[in-house]
């Protein structure tokens, strides 16, 4: 009984700090939308080098996240994590900094840190809770989502009311990595050395895999369409008569409502033999609101909860992915380190991209319009990568292997 006691207590203290971490990965890229027009202002910024707030930590995700396994064989992916979150809590610290120079080397750190974490909580998850992958990848991405809200709803309250203004607003979220810190130190502690077989292999990513592709390509427009969404959004919306903390409440409402549809998919997994039509039709609702902003953007309030029911199912789809198209926890962690780094370079296109159109062309029709064309792509990607088990590189010939209720139901697949 003591024995069992010990091993709950001890998966009950993993949970806790992995929610905890996932707590940290999105709170310091969200709260910088809002702020864009006072960051703009203090420190003399053009709408393109703003939009580079939010593509630097992209940029750091596609270049770290091949790197991720391979530092996990090395490490521990325990200590790993916990180096993580350490070189985050510093990013945010130096963000707090009030000058240009503070803000994008803090976005940097941030942005690395964030990387090994995106790659390494999936793979935890897939090793400690094979059987619960979807509900604890639905509850990471919840407290994730959640948080995220929070942080770009009071983003602008904070510059109102803090002493220091925008770069405390920044510079607070250092408090709840310092908590994830502290409560993951007993992981860093008895974490377990790979064993040989793990660490042959587990670093190589399955490139040859056309699911493997798939599944990277929905991560990076899913990826693509969210940080557009965090990063201009508000201005979007300020530019149509919308006060800033309008605007910055309208991004967190959009945020709620992802969070509300992320605890909606769980349930959807369990009951679906693939993910294929679930991903499409959560697709095509993002299209749809996308479409909305272009025809009718002065219905913005529906158009947020819109985005906001497509999106949040879409991030828990693409997480979710790294563990159910993975035969192992090695290759959920290969997998996620492939889909992270590609799909993470080209969702780092997106703010730079769209806040070019909107210098270029006339207003936010033609940046809007692209957002429609990403989506159409998201459709049409979703057809594949919700099916089938990628083979990790290194356990057998490359390519896509059937799970076995799908073997079961399409022998040639």
């Amino acid at each position: 009984m003591d024995t069992k006691s010990t091993r709950r207590s001890g998966q009950a203290l993993l949970v806790w700090g992995l929610l905890v971490a996932a707590a940290n990965l999105r709170a310091s890229l969200t709260g910088v939308g809002p702020l864009l027009d006072r960051l703009k202002d203090d420190l003399g910024l053009s709408s393109g080098t703003l939009g580079l707030l939010n593509t630097l930590p992209l940029l750091a995700f596609a270049a770290l996240s091949p790197m991720v396994p391979r530092l996990a064989v090395r490490w521990g992916s325990e200590r790993l994590l916990g180096g993580a979150l350490v070189v985050l809590t510093l990013g945010i610290a130096v963000r707090w900094l009030p000058s240009v120079v503070g803000l994008f080397a803090g976005t940097v750190l941030i942005g690395a840190g964030i990387a090994a974490g995106n790659v390494l909580l999936p793979s935890l998850i897939k090793r400690d809770f094979p059987t619960k992958v979807g509900m604890l990848t639905s509850a990471y991405a919840t407290v994730m989502g959640g948080v995220a809200a929070i942080a770009s709803g009071v983003a602008v309250p904070i510059s109102d009311s803090a002493p220091g203004g925008w770069s405390t607003a920044l510079g607070c979220w250092v408090v709840l990595a310092v908590v994830a810190v502290l409560l993951w130190i007993p992981q860093m502690r008895t974490a377990p050395a790979a064993p040989p077989s793990a660490a042959r292999g587990q670093h190589r990513l399955p490139w040859g895999s056309g699911l493997a592709w798939a599944v990277t390509a929905f991560m990076g427009l899913q990826s693509f369409g969210f940080y557009v969404i965090v990063t201009w959004m508000p201005q979007v919306f300020q530019d149509s008569g919308v006060s800033a903390a309008e605007a910055g409440w309208l991004l967190f409402l959009f945020q709620v409502v992802a969070v509300g549809t992320s605890l909606a998919v769980p349930g959807a997994l369990r009951w679906a033999r693939d993910q294929r039509a679930l991903a499409t039709v959560c697709s095509a609702v993002l299209f749809l609101g996308y479409l909305g902003l272009v025809v009718a953007p002065d219905l913005a309030l529906l158009w947020c909860v819109v985005l906001g029911l497509g999106g949040g199912a879409c991030l828990v789809l693409a997480l979710a992915f790294l563990g159910m198209r993975a035969q192992d926890a090695a290759g959920a962690g290969a997998l996620s380190a492939m889909a992270q780094s590609v799909g993470y370079l080209l969702a780092a296109v997106g703010p730079v991209l769209f806040g070019l159109l909107h210098t270029d062309g006339a207003g936010w029709r033609g940046p809007l319009a692209l957002m429609c064309v990403v989506a159409a792509a998201q459709i049409a990607v979703s057809l594949v990568a919700g099916r089938g088990t990628v083979r990790r590189a290194g356990a057998g010939e490359p390519g896509v292997a059937p799970s076995a209720p799908e073997r079961a139901a399409s022998p040639g697949h």
